[in-house]
């Protein structure tokens, strides 16, 4: 199979050749490669990598989470104070500019934090809807009123999707415009999106640290086959590349011209299981699915040894991970048996799968070898990466694998969005408990760190119980670049500093 693989990639490679124009050579323009494209720069309006890693140094937010992806740190926000009741937050923002040179004020950011609240495209409103009000009480002090005190509230201003945007640019340009070519506040702009292609970004001179950013640019070039990304990397034509499969690592090692980074995540693979389709309504034939994968042996085959295998959705060494949590046996048999006590016989599930995603196919292939011993069909529908995330959203699958990494430093994220989310069907999967919903709500509000944790622990165990979805794997991020690029680097929550990156 590595023959095969390689055979596939070189003749990409070959073909490529051709092209070499279309990579920037450029001293200090930055070329990353990456399976998808970007599908939008309007932050409140995805929840994926692909977007918030690219806009991450696009926009600035107004707290930020350190290098080390442990402590908040100033960002926009240079300063803030809460009210002992826990109810007023002060924010006071630093004298900064858009890249159109106009002034970032206060203005700026209340109307980007209502707009994830209130927006109806936003998938982030239920995270927000503790603000009760967001004004400017001068052009540098944001003054905002929650309705309930918050944990982790400090927490969702550092997300991303919170990032702060122009207000009177998103006004005159429209939201269509605006996420096409925004006006930035982070450390670089966009030059151009060529869809299906690259994202161009240029460095922003009106960023408040733009001594602190060496890049001319950066541009982020698809490359959906994983090994054709790996060898333009090889060859030169990238200087980096991200999503470097398992298998690759001994290999890519080896070349005394790359540098292989491994840095720590908070990511977790996991089956998503729709559970609006016929028999996986049922939490016994779900607890089946869960008994009939064997996840050390995917561990094994597919990560080579580099994840541990997952038993909750939130990631090992996150805040309340709950390591006792349960971990359901391999039992084929077993599953058979839950399969025949609900009524249930001959499932056959829609399997979706994003096409040249090495490590997605491996592991549809064992799931599907796995499940088909607990006479369990599923059947394996290969799409372009850029179609996967539509299809998943619009429920267009039975069982498909996706990963998570945190945005932010709190758990009230992830498991707002996993399992307390009515705007996003609770991550597509359509999962619906509402004693589990009530106490995600409780939990963003208790203010007590051992109360907080007890219901965190709970809730990983109500999670696992009901069966929301598969948890598979943990692993750490895995890129690569070439020697005479410094400073890649992503934190634990999968922040790319490009803004101390330096291509020699």
């Amino acid at each position: 199979m590595i023959t095969k693989w390689k055979s596939v990639g070189l003749a990409a490679l070959l073909a490529g050749l051709t092209l070499t124009a279309s990579y920037a050579e450029a001293a200090g323009v930055l070329t990353i490669g990456r399976r998808e494209d970007s599908t939008t720069f309007d932050p409140i309006k995805t929840a994926q990598n692909i977007d918030n890693w690219v806009f991450s140094n696009v926009y600035d937010v107004l707290i930020r989470v350190d290098k080390a992806g442990t402590k908040l740190e100033p960002g926009l926000a240079e300063s803030w104070s809460t009210s002992e009741d826990g109810l007023t937050y002060v924010l006071k923002i630093r004298d900064a500019k858009f890249s159109d040179g106009s002034p970032l004020t206060a203005e700026d950011a209340a109307y980007s934090l209502l707009r994830v609240r209130d927006d109806a495209g936003s998938l982030w409103s239920d995270s927000y809807k503790v603000i009760d009000t967001a004004v400017a009480t001068d052009p540098r002090t944001l003054t905002i009123k929650l309705k309930n005190p918050s944990a982790p509230f400090l927490s969702t201003l550092a997300l991303p999707n919170a990032s702060v945007i122009s207000k009177a640019g998103m006004e005159s340009l429209g939201p269509e415009a605006y996420a096409e070519k925004p006006i930035a506040s982070g450390a670089f702009t966009v030059d151009e999106w060529r869809r299906g292609d690259r994202v161009i970004l240029n460095k922003n001179p009106n960023f408040w640290q733009a001594e602190r950013v060496k890049l001319d640019g950066v541009e982020w070039i698809s490359v959906p086959d994983d090994n054709t990304r790996m060898l333009n990397v090889q060859a030169g034509q990238l200087d980096a590349a991200i999503f470097v499969p398992f298998s690759r690592v001994a290999e890519l090692k080896k070349d005394a011209n790359l540098s292989v980074l491994t840095d720590p995540s908070t990511r977790e693979d996991h089956l998503l299981i729709n559970h609006a389709h016929g028999d996986l309504g049922k939490k016994e034939v779900r607890m089946a699915l869960d008994m009939a994968i064997d996840k050390k042996a995917i561990v094994d085959a597919v990560t080579f040894g580099a994840g541990t295998v997952a038993n909750s959705y939130i990631p090992k060494g996150a805040l309340y991970y709950y390591a006792d949590n349960l971990q359901r046996p391999y039992d084929p048999e077993g599953a058979k048996k839950l399969l025949a006590d609900a009524g249930v016989s001959n499932l056959t599930l829609n399997y979706l799968i994003r096409a040249g995603d090495e490590v997605d196919e491996q592991t549809a292939v064992l799931v599907q070898q796995q499940l088909a011993k607990a006479g369990i069909t599923a059947n394996l529908q290969k799409v372009d990466p850029s179609q996967e995330w539509d299809m998943v959203v619009a429920g267009e699958y039975d069982i498909s694998v996706n990963y998570w990494t945190n945005d932010i430093l709190d758990p009230d994220q992830k498991t707002t969005f996993v399992l307390g989310h009515d705007s996003n069907n609770n991550y597509s999967t359509n999962y619906k408990n509402d004693a589990v919903k009530d106490l995600v709500a409780k939990a963003r509000l208790e203010l007590d760190p051992k109360k907080r944790e007890a219901m965190y622990v709970e809730l990983q165990k109500m999670a696992k119980a009901d069966v929301n979805w598969i948890d598979l794997y943990y692993s750490p991020y895995i890129n690569v670049s070439r020697k005479n690029v410094e400073g890649f680097y992503q934190n634990p929550l999968g922040r790319f500093f490009l803004e101390d990156t330096v291509k020699n």
